[in-house]
């Protein structure tokens, strides 16, 4: 997956935050990208937060690379084969998938992130990380691998949190959440250990998304970004981490791994776009 011009990815839940970001970096490295999410031009967006996949797509063929945006509730079935069904009709392969689509922030009883004691936290919010993150991402992968393995080839990558930036999450509902990708990335690779396919999960730091800024903005804490709590890294940052996995010929070492962002920056070589290099990311207990 040298020549990054060749290759044909998906990046799920790329409205906007990280998966924009990612894709943003693929299309820049030249990828063709089918880029997925429920936000479209023209309609009222997820949770009232800007981004949509028809923006996404266009920048990421402004920036080298041939986005194409793909409307797709993960949480629906047939719109997920449906959309397997055309990167197949389309290219007839898929070499690199990014699940990144994810839930549970939408509805008001889940917002911010509650850090209570999960009996008094609404189970809209289990509902939304485990159907629209930990189920996408395993219906994604069993589709993409068909797409996958008559070239022995290919990388399948999930982002979640670091798991060990802090030994307990806060959040029962995410910490099962994110320690369940962890897993999955771990157990699919061991599945797919003699196809030549890789899978790993990816933690990125606390990045500074449209959904973060408008997080602090509604908390009338907008100055607070910038301070010392504050989001460290862009999403450019993660997508950089990603087109070095996908470039890398023997990313398949790295199989079964949750690898964060700051080790890869220092291990790549590439920073976030001011040129720094933020180091992994970590919670004060």
């Amino acid at each position: 997956m040298s020549q990054m011009s060749k290759a044909v990815a998906l990046v799920t839940g790329a409205s906007r935050g990280a998966g924009r970001g990612i894709a943003l970096e693929l299309g820049a490295a030249g990828a063709t990208v089918y880029v997925t999410g429920r936000s479209v031009d023209g309609q009222p967006t997820t949770d009232n937060v800007p981004g949509t996949i028809d923006e996404c797509a266009g920048e990421v063929t402004d920036r080298g690379g041939v986005g194409i945006a793909v409307r797709c509730d993960h949480t629906v079935d047939a719109d997920v084969e449906s959309l397997f069904g055309r990167i197949r009709d389309d290219h007839g392969r898929l070499d690199i998938l990014v699940n990144n689509a994810w839930g549970g922030y939408e509805n008001s009883e889940c917002r911010p992130l509650p850090l209570v004691p999960f009996w008094e936290q609404s189970l809209i919010q289990w509902d939304g990380m485990f159907t629209a993150g930990v189920r996408a991402h395993l219906t994604a992968s069993r589709l993409a691998v068909p797409l996958m393995l008559p070239r022995r080839r290919g990388l399948i990558v999930s982002t979640t949190a670091n798991l060990e930036a802090l030994p307990y999450m806060r959040n029962l509902f995410y910490d099962l959440a994110k320690n369940a990708v962890a897993r999955m990335a771990w157990a699919i690779a061991r599945e797919l250990r003699e196809s030549g396919i890789a899978a790993l999960a990816v933690a990125p730091g606390f990045m500074r998304t449209e959904r973060v800024v408008e997080a602090f903005r509604r908390a009338g804490a907008a100055e607070a970004i910038n301070g010392p709590g504050g989001p460290k890294e862009t999403t450019a940052y993660l997508g950089r981490a990603i087109v070095a996995l996908a470039s890398d010929e023997r990313v398949i070492e790295k199989s079964g791994q949750l690898v964060d962002v700051g080790t890869l920056a220092r291990e790549y070589g590439f920073t976030d776009i001011d040129g720094t290099q933020p180091p992994p990311f970590r919670i004060e207990a």
